[in-house]
């Protein structure tokens, strides 16, 4: 079960993601979750380097999809903003991840899910058969039941972690999980 919660890729931030390593591993889409994975949670406001991030990705011709559990409103206001397709679903129910893979025209195995919550994102990413990558929070403000969630997932990361699984990249070069985490 553990390993279901190990994110192939952990990175301190969305526009630390290196695109042209996606593209190699044949990655045609990426959902994205939306507040504090790329804008912080309550806030609509999207920084410059996050919107040179997606102008990156769609010139290289990946898809992007934004799946929330947000309200629906919120998230096509957001995803208007960046002029890409948006989902409502419960993550990690791997019907939301569906809805998001109609939505790409990608295939489970092409497609990437970028996300700050290992329950949420990680685990239904890793359901769904997607390549998973984990990023730390934009903020420490978050809706009440997250901020109850991070004390275990603080405590599963630190497992990980101590087993070898997971390891934050540290910007000298992807590092990607273990083959003890989940065969590729």
């Amino acid at each position: 079960m553990l390993s279901m919660l190990c994110p192939d890729l952990y990175v301190p931030s969305i526009c630390q993601v290196d695109l042209s390593r996606l593209t190699a591993r044949g990655i045609k889409g990426i959902v994205l979750d939306m507040d504090n994975t790329f804008v912080d949670w309550g806030s609509s406001d999207i920084p410059a380097e996050v919107l040179a991030f997606f102008d990156d990705a769609k010139a290289r011709g990946i898809r992007l999809c934004v799946l929330s559990n947000n309200l629906r409103r919120r998230i096509e206001a957001i995803s208007g903003t960046l002029g890409i397709p948006a989902a409502r679903g419960l993550k990690p129910m791997r019907s939301a991840f569906r809805a998001a893979l109609a939505l790409l025209g990608t295939s489970p195995g092409e497609t990437a899910v970028i996300g700050d919550q290992i329950f949420t994102d990680v685990l239904g990413g890793n359901l769904a058969g997607m390549y998973t990558i984990l990023v730390i929070p934009t903020s420490r403000r978050e809706f009440v039941t997250t901020r109850v969630i991070r004390k275990l997932e603080r405590a599963v990361l630190g497992c990980l972690a101590r087993r070898g699984m997971l390891l934050l990249e540290s910007g000298e070069g992807p590092t990607e999980r273990s083959a003890t985490c989940r065969p590729q």
